[in-house]
């Protein structure tokens, strides 16, 4: 059970010692490594310990629920553990030749570090305030991530960031009073026990949208994405990467943990709420991805419009439908991540993300184009991609539920994504190069291994995934039933404690 610990404990002690590395770069670089590969290797014990013996549970202390802090980790929690775990590592490898502005002043490694706590510690949350904590330890780590380079335009970004931020806190803590004004606790296995058999009441109602709108936030969904959009483009590649991957995705974690599990009463309000969210999330998202000229904003609409993808999951609230948004999950944290390492690697190599200004990489550096085509394609839903398979999934579950107004958006969300990641390829990898001629093509800096690695392991995790769609659906699935049935989680956290 103590395995539990280790998501939390191993990235926090990996950033205490590096905290005592800082005049030693290379010995750094190392403790970073061994650290950020530690965790999905504990991630994926943590998903097989589930999978043979069931949801594990550990109450800090030996305090009972729901008295103490307890970590709990069913298949959700273990499948975003084990991929977080991943991209995680994949951005450590990327940021070991990083320019020296941002370990300059020793921080960047501990902070990334500190980052991947806040993470995992909000996904093995079992206690609503305990959910709170770990957000706040993920914005501030993540707010001085943002403003490290001490650019105008980072600072600006991070003012936008902090503050959206902030407000979101206050009203998750808001949430929170009121909740444990109604109920007397915030763990959520017992919560969800006291609000069972709990009638609609306009408090309970109301406290719901505090967290719905807290989490949005989060999350980025519509209408509450407008802070993601000006900030990720501003921040390096390795810092924007780590974001698109990880933080928007424990908002929608946390949505799915909410209204599955705690306020799971009043489908007939929340449900259409979450509908239109979905719907306007993708539309919003991927027309804003159309528009730009620039990778790094072009990436970043599309992690709104994604965003809207995962939420149809919980519009539907079936259990196709939950699986669909929780494979989604597991594909769009990988492609996103590369994504990103790719505009930083075209940065690197380029000088600049402007399309106006790239051209050329398709001859001067083919490995990177064919690097790019395999989460470029993938994000778009080309088979045998994993992003066909989340994608088709999420189809046949609003087909299955009757609902051909949410696949048509879906399908068509899809083409203008390929138009946006068809017009990266056109105007970066198949034009020429600026003063490029046909006797001399335009210079391309080479990059270095270290960045160039993480890449491409990513992109073959993305045709693993694709490949073996099967296997990883069906973990997606149990996760998707125990959550429509959450009696297993209560069963599991409480024991005899049910109140």
């Amino acid at each position: 059970m103590n395995l539990l610990v280790l998501p939390v404990m191993i990235p926090l002690i990996t950033a205490l010692l590096l905290l005592f590395c800082q005049k030693n770069r290379r010995l750094a670089q190392i403790v970073s490594t061994i650290g950020a590969f530690s965790l999905p290797a504990v991630g994926l014990l943590i998903l097989s310990r589930v999978h043979e013996e069931g949801i594990q549970v550990i109450h800090m202390g030996s305090w009972q629920a729901p008295f103490g802090i307890t970590l709990v980790a069913d298949y959700l929690s273990a499948l975003m553990l084990s991929v977080c775990g991943l991209v995680g590592a994949a951005v450590a490898v990327f940021a070991l030749k990083e320019d020296m502005n941002l370990s300059r002043e020793g921080v960047f490694f501990p902070l990334l570090h500190a980052l991947l706590m806040g993470v995992n510690g909000s996904f093995l949350a079992g206690d609503m305030f305990n959910l709170y904590v770990w957000f706040e330890v993920m914005l501030i780590s993540s707010f001085v991530l943002l403003s490290l380079g001490k650019t105008n335009a980072q600072l600006l970004a991070s003012i936008k960031y902090v503050a959206l931020n902030l407000v979101s806190s206050a009203i998750f803590l808001t949430g929170l009073g009121l909740l444990y004004g109604k109920t007397g606790t915030l763990n959520m296995a017992d919560l969800a026990v006291q609000l069972q058999n709990t009638e609609s009441t306009v408090l309970l109602t109301s406290t719901a949208l505090f967290f719905l709108v807290a989490f949005s936030i989060k999350a980025a969904c519509f209408p509450f994405f407008f802070w993601l959009p000006p900030a990720y483009p501003a921040a390096p590649a390795p810092i924007a990467a780590i974001f698109s991957g990880l933080l928007t995705k424990v908002g929608v974690y946390a949505l799915f943990r909410t209204f599955t599990l705690i306020f799971n009463q009043d489908t007939a309000i929340f449900q259409p709420i979450l509908y239109w969210m979905a719907i306007l999330t993708m539309v919003t998202g991927v027309l804003g991805a159309v528009a730009q000229m620039d990778i790094k904003k072009i990436l970043s609409y599309h992690i709104i419009s994604q965003i809207g993808y995962m939420i149809i999951g919980l519009a539907l609230a079936t259990k196709l439908a939950l699986a669909g948004a929780i494979f989604y999950l597991v594909h769009h944290i990988v492609v996103k991540t590369n994504l990103f390492l790719l505009a930083g690697a075209i940065e690197k190599s380029g000088g600049t993300n402007d399309l106006k200004k790239l051209g050329g990489y398709y001859k001067g550096y083919p490995l990177l184009a064919v690097m790019f085509l395999v989460p470029a394609l993938s994000l778009a839903g080309i088979p045998p991609l994993s992003g066909f398979f989340s994608k088709l999934f999420l189809i046949r579950a609003s087909l299955e539920n009757g609902d051909m107004f949410m696949a048509f958006m879906a399908l068509a969300v899809g083409v203008f994504t390929l138009i946006s990641m068809t017009k990266i390829w056109m105007e970066a990898f198949w034009k020429k190069g600026v003063g490029e001629n046909e006797r001399r093509p335009a210079k391309i800096k080479r990059l270095d291994l270290t960045v160039t690695m993480p890449i491409a392991v990513l992109a073959v995790v993305t045709v693993v995934i694709g490949f073996s769609a099967g296997h990883v659906f069906h973990f997606a699935e149990l996760a998707a039933e125990q959550l429509i049935a959450p009696q297993m989680y209560i069963d599991a956290v409480m024991g005899g404690n049910a109140r």
